[in-house]
This record gives C-alpha cells, sequence and structure tokens, in this order.
C-alpha cells in the first residue's frame, strides 16, 4: 500500500478497521503518509493501526465526535501522543 491514507475515503462508510504496519519501501522510506484525522469521520472504524507509517497529526485534535467508534490506535511517534494510544469502552 502507497499514498496518502485520505485516499481510504471512498470506503468510509464500510471500513471497520485499517492496519498498516511497517510500510516502508526499499530506500527504508514510508510510502504510506497523511494525516490520521482523515479518517476521524469514518463511522464504523474500531481499529486504527498506523505503526510505522509516515503519518502525521496530533490526538489533541480529537473531538468529542470523531472517531465514533474507535476502541484501539496505534500511531506512529511522529503523531503528537502517538506510539501506541488505546481508548476505554
Amino acid at each position: 500500500v502507497t499514498g496518502n491514507i485520505n485516499s481510504l475515503k471512498a470506503l468510509k462508510d464500510t471500513l471497520t478497521m485499517v492496519s498498516i504496519e511497517f510500510s516502508n519501501n526499499v530506500n527504508g522510506d514510508f510510502p504510506v503518509h497523511g494525516d490520521f484525522m482523515d479518517l476521524a469521520d469514518f463511522p464504523r472504524l474500531k481499529e486504527l493501526d498506523l505503526f510505522q507509517t509516515a503519518v502525521i497529526g496530533d490526538v489533541r485534535e480529537i473531538g468529542a465526535h470523531d472517531f465514533p467508534a474507535l476502541k484501539s490506535l496505534s500511531l506512529p511517534k511522529d503523531v503528537y501522543g502517538g506510539d501506541g494510544q488505546e481508548f476505554q469502552s
């Protein structure tokens, strides 16, 4: 998988899990990028695992209506507050 995670918007109403781990190419670059908040309005998303991608963002931007079904969140260290966040149910 390569490209910006906002390209997943076409699957917004059906995705329940996104797991992209260790997505580096032969140069050691991480070809999956974007802002994890682009997926905040996915109503069925329960699991979001973007560990070791080039995704950016800030968990402090998560609002009361963002990620309404999310139970598990794993973000890379470049996301402020990232690297293994868990939500209470």
